[in-house]
């Protein structure tokens, strides 16, 4: 259950990109907020602005307009550097595609992220990685190559990665997206058991059943955040248009 404090507060949040002189409106308007210790999923069709509102969530990108404070403090302004730092810090990233580096050791994939932290020694990254393996069963492979794991295997370890550098949120675009249904249910216990133990979770996920893991769910459509009676109306109008 989330505390009083929100980890994520957006107000009033638009995104337009421009190509060739045209304006596509990816969020319009966007009004959320996260509470910390919350297990948040996002759900939508194809193109509705999830993933755009994800990746500004996680500083990947920036907004065109609006307000978006991550823990209390306003993120628009922020040079490239603090945004690098506050997104190694403070966020944690699992994506679809898994992002391992095929010539690193399961080990030294989780510890990779925590090379950038100023004045954190070897032996502590050594340690936090270890710990965050072992927190999804899988401190048994750390010697071992993503090649040498299964498609499930991996995303733990992407995950133990998110976990290693005790980010204020998990961010996860399609978690199970490369993975079968028994290895997707598999991510989504662990995700579930790791907000048991009081993490913050925002999950972008294209699948109802796996986004009914989440204790809330935020529904987009046309970029913006619409109620699940809504969606529903506009998903039978777009399908008989």
């Amino acid at each position: 259950m989330s505390s009083t404090q929100p980890v994520i507060h957006i107000d009033g949040l638009t995104k337009v990109f421009y190509t060739d002189e045209v304006e596509t409106h990816a969020l319009s308007g966007v009004q959320l907020e996260i509470g910390r210790g919350e297990y948040v999923a996002m759900s939508g069709p194809s193109g509705c602005g999830k993933s755009t509102l994800l990746s500004i969530v996680g500083l990947l990108d920036t907004a065109s307009a609006g307000s978006y404070q991550l823990n209390g403090r306003e993120v628009a302004g922020l040079d490239f550097a603090e945004r690098s730092r506050i997104r190694n810090q403070e966020i944690g990233f699992i994506f679809q595609s898994f992002n391992l580096i095929g010539d690193l050791t399961v080990a030294e994939n989780v510890e990779l992220p925590l090379t950038y932290r100023a004045g954190m020694s070897s032996t502590e990254r050594k340690r936090r990685a270890q710990e965050a393996l072992e927190r999804v069963n899988m401190a048994h492979r750390m010697r071992h190559y993503p090649a040498q794991l299964s498609g499930g295997q991996q995303q733990r370890v992407a995950v133990a990665r998110a976990l290693a550098g005790s980010p204020s949120i998990l961010l996860a675009d399609e978690p199970t997206g490369n993975l079968d249904s028994k290895n997707g249910e598999a991510v989504m216990t662990l995700l579930k058991e790791l907000h048991s133990d009081g993490a913050t979770i925002c999950m972008v996920t294209h699948d109802p059943r796996f986004a009914a893991h989440a204790e809330r769910q935020i529904h987009l459509f046309d970029g913006r955040v619409v109620s699940e009676g809504e969606l529903n109306a506009l998903l039978s109008e777009a399908a008989l248009a």
